[in-house]
């Protein structure tokens, strides 16, 4: 971000002093309405960014909890996906003190849709962000997306992984908006035991490589496990550990105080 540019509603909630915690949960689980409680009790909790999953039939980069939640969800209301999670997230935006959405989806659903339509129902529900796995900075469909959405204020965030080379990730870094996305360890999303312990060293990397801030996911589930990585990144992703409790609002909120509570004391 230029020094002149003012800055995007993700770059501030990372600018608050400490790390933030940005908090994943699945559109429309257990179902729609037991999903908009769990988006109310989550920002209560003092979540600083919520990242709103889309459930999709094929979801490669999401491990069995995350999966599960997704299958159930696509059962329910008619198939929920893209639509009703933007419907949803236009709903959510009017709680009080809610913070910035992420749309967390798969290039498939915003293709069917097109990507002007998505972005203009994006900007119309609030929608600060979009997170796409599977659409890396050099496809060229990432351009088009980013061109939709730059012009409706709506950040794209890349996601940086182990094995990413210092070109890509300086290519991640120069194309990310909001924040970038740091993918702790290969594989799928879920909870883990232990965090790599090369972690410090690729979130090193990629500061290397961008002026945004730098949130590190996949993996992290305990208030431990945030005290540690809130010690070396400006933000924190806990998604597996949360959807788990998602069909309980009291059991999730309770939960996010202590996650937020562990960023705090950092």
């Amino acid at each position: 971000m230029a020094p002149t540019e003012i800055p995007s509603r993700l770059e501030v909630a990372f600018r608050k002093g400490r790390p933030a915690l940005v908090a994943y949960l699945m559109g429309g689980y257990p179902d729609r309405a037991g999903s908009l409680a769990a988006l109310r009790a989550v920002a209560l909790a003092g979540a600083d960014v919520i990242e709103l999953g889309v459930p999709y039939a094929d979801p490669l980069a999401d491990g069995p909890v995350i999966q599960h939640a997704a299958k159930v969800a696509r059962a329910r209301d008619g198939s929920f996906g893209l639509a009703e999670t933007l419907d949803l997230a236009a709903e959510a935006a009017t709680i009080e003190d809610m913070p910035p959405l992420v749309v967390m989806t798969y290039l498939n659903p915003m293709m069917r849709m097109g990507f002007p339509v998505v972005a203009g129902r994006a900007a119309e529900a609030g929608i600060a962000g979009f997170i796409v796995p599977d659409l890396p900075p050099d496809n060229p469909m990432a351009a088009q997306w980013m061109r939709e959405a730059r012009s409706r204020g709506i950040d794209t965030v890349f996601l940086a992984a182990p094995t990413s080379t210092p070109e890509r990730l300086a290519l991640v870094g120069e194309r990310s908006a909001g924040f970038v996305y740091v993918v702790s360890s290969l594989g799928v999303t879920g909870e883990r035991a232990e965090l790599p312990a090369e972690l410090t060293a690729l979130v090193g990397r990629v500061r290397a490589s961008t002026s945004l801030p730098v949130a590190v996911g996949f993996g992290v589930s305990t208030p431990q496990q945030v005290s540690n990585v809130a010690g070396i990144a400006d933000g924190i992703i806990v998604g597996s550990a949360l959807v788990k409790r998602q069909d309980d609002p009291v059991a999730l909120g309770d939960f996010v105080r202590s996650l937020a509570s562990a960023v705090q004391r950092r």
